[in-house]
């Protein structure tokens, strides 16, 4: 199997095709057979289940956003290989100091976007417009003239083949073509939306996909559709991306969600592709992130700093865990409280140390 980089490339040449016709009622119409319903209808139970627990427990769920916030703009950033240190990456998420780099100016536009839309999601419509604005403001730490602006020229994604060698997988929307198609996506959201006659999560998939095929701009195509997603998927009312990080699960399974994109392509430029794909991996992304949401509650919900909030950690855990993610399942809690409850549960037999220096994780005693 080829290994997908998701490498954007610029592309000058060739037959630029017929533009998607953008159907949203015959797509989501086709969309309604059993994985997908099934899928739906599970995610629409976790949705309640967690509702309930935030009623109760506001405070709880509050513990939970920052981290998902650090989480988030990590991921999303490394899934295009910018990154930078673990500490750093905290400090600019909490302001205390100045991007010095690229990357940690890019990231600082993340955390910007990010927080936007956290906070003010209902106040965001998804148009034209308000999407330029979005991806100014993803540039606000650069000096990039093309931030805010549709692609000026033609572009290809291509993949890297275990040869090395570079090969087109998908031609995008061409650079004329581009305002007319983002025009189009949104008028069909913003119908079907309206209508209600389709679940809004599904109408928000089919219309991320669409985003990303058409590759608007010239750079940062992968960072905001995973930021539309956000906003769409709060404006739907399915808020678990506020709690638990869906750009880390879309990292974790990044050969993946290249693989269900590359399935839903064919015959995209035509309006003869299947969106099933695509829209069954999202549904088993935000799916996990609502049974994680339902699990950290339950760790969280235990006083932070206490020895069963570790233990109820570990009984959950599936392979291993760093100290920096054992703390960010429980909010509060110092380094130096987890790493005397650790030594008392390697003690005891019941967590194991494993690696050395950078590399320590640690995992449950089986």
């Amino acid at each position: 199997m080829t290994k997908i980089y998701a490498e954007w490339r610029r592309y000058t040449k060739g037959d630029e095709g017929s533009m998607a016709q953008f159907d949203y009622e015959s797509i989501l119409a086709k969309l309604m057979v059993p994985e997908v319903v099934s899928a739906l209808g599970d995610i629409r139970e976790l949705k309640g289940k967690t509702a309930s627990f935030s009623e109760t427990s506001p405070e709880v769920f509050a513990a939970l956003v920052e981290v998902a916030k650090i989480q988030s703009t990590s991921a999303s950033n490394r899934i295009e290989n910018i990154s930078t240190s673990d500490r750093r990456l905290r400090e600019l998420m909490l302001d205390k100091v100045e991007p010095r780099n690229r990357d940690e100016r890019e990231i600082t536009g993340y955390r910007y976007v990010l927080d936007m839309v956290h906070e003010s999601h209902d106040d965001i419509p998804a148009t034209p417009s308000v999407i330029l604005q979005l991806h100014r403001d993803l540039y606000r730490f650069t000096d990039d003239s093309f931030a805010g602006r549709w692609k000026d020229s033609d572009n290809v994604i291509a993949e890297r083949t275990d040869d090395g060698k570079m090969v087109a997988r998908f031609v995008p929307t061409s650079a004329v073509e581009t305002p007319s198609a983002v025009e189009q996506i949104c008028s069909e959201y913003a119908v079907q939306i309206k209508a209600s006659t389709y679940d809004p999560l599904l109408v928000s998939l089919i219309f991320v996909f669409d985003f990303v095929s058409i590759h608007p701009f010239n750079d940062g195509n992968g960072r905001m559709s995973r930021l539309l997603t956000l906003l769409l998927m709060y404006r739907s009312g399915y808020d678990v991306g506020k709690y638990v990080s869906i750009e880390k699960e879309i990292e974790r399974t990044k050969e993946t969600y290249y693989e269900a994109l590359a399935a839903s392509s064919n015959g995209w430029r035509e309006g003869k592709n299947d969106y099933v794909p695509f829209v069954t991996y999202m549904l088993g992304v935000v799916t996990a992130c609502y049974k994680e949401l339902n699990d950290r509650f339950f760790i969280v919900a235990v006083p932070s700093g206490n020895e069963e909030s570790v233990r109820a950690f570990f009984d959950k855990l599936i392979g291993t865990a760093t100290k920096r993610e054992i703390m960010d399942a429980n909010p509060g809690m110092s380094r130096r409280t987890l790493e005397r409850i650790l030594s008392k549960l390697q003690t005891e037999g019941i967590v194991e140390k494993v690696g050395a220096a950078r590399s320590t994780a640690y995992k449950a005693a089986r």
